[in-house]
């Protein structure tokens, strides 16, 4: 497994995260392609627990209604976000953050700090075609596990009527997708096209933007954009595909001098 390594990429703060939210409770009329109002919804869903791992920790952290009581948990989440530089998840840009975004409003809180996002859901999308999209599936297929069995819906009925043997197997189940997530952020490090350049933490522009990994790297040959060219190389810690930032040449300001 590939990792971030040396002392100066250890400033890097990169937190996975993970949450599990409670469904919303409503009146229906049939079971079928419904179309809910909301005169009809009883009960909003809101996020019950979250699971978090930083990096370079093995401990992973869990909170919920169950063990921190919901306005505690919430609280517990943004401090984490707002110390985080990256954040990794899986389907966190459309589903985590936005949910706990929601309930940091409605407890009267302030966005976190800036953090920088890595979606693993999208770099699955993007660069391969896995029968299936799913963490599960993909992880699987790529050798790190799967995911925690549980009694599916009925798990989370359980967690609501407040069971203390079904908030244990929760926390597992959560704890696991933090863990897999993190091990899958490993595998994928070198196909992350747009991965925050760990060199803006370290201050070492020519280091690897994936793992922050310095020199010296494999060099593979020429890049070549429409108008420009660069050096290329490859990290030999993790893979990542390296150009240099400095220009071979410019053909438009030579045409221009000409």
């Amino acid at each position: 497994m590939y990792e971030i390594i040396g002392k100066a990429a250890r400033q890097v703060k990169i937190l996975t995260f993970d949450i599990e939210t409670r469904p919303n409770l409503a009146y229906t009329w049939g079971l079928w392609d419904q179309n809910i109002s909301l005169a009809q919804l009883i009960e909003p869903g809101a996020v019950f627990a979250f699971a978090a791992k930083w990096y370079h920790e093995k401990r992973t952290r869990f909170h919920s209604d169950h063990t921190d009581g919901h306005a505690d948990m919430v609280l517990a989440a943004w401090k984490l976000l707002d110390e985080a530089d990256i954040v990794v998840h899986y389907n966190g840009k459309n589903f985590d953050v936005k949910h706990l975004n929601r309930e940091f409003v409605l407890a009267g809180l302030t966005p976190p700090s800036p953090f920088k996002q890595v979606d693993l859901l999208q770099v699955a999308r993007s660069q391969f075609k896995f029968q299936s999209n799913k963490l599960d599936h993909v992880a699987s297929q790529l050798g790190l596990g799967g995911k925690t069995s549980h009694t599916g819906f009925q798990l989370w009925i359980d967690c609501m009527a407040g069971d203390a043997k079904a908030w244990r197997l929760m926390e597992r189940y959560n704890r696991q997708d933090v863990k897999l997530t993190e091990a899958l952020y490993d595998r994928l490090r070198p196909w992350i096209k747009s991965h925050p350049h760990i060199g803006m933490w370290t201050g070492k522009p020519d280091a690897c933007s994936n793992c922050g990994q310095d020199g010296p790297h494999e060099y593979t040959g020429i890049y070549r954009t429409l108008h420009q060219a660069y050096d290329r190389y490859k990290c030999r810690n993790c893979g990542t595909a390296i150009r240099t930032t400095t220009k071979l040449h410019d053909p438009i300001k030579n045409r221009q001098a000409a």
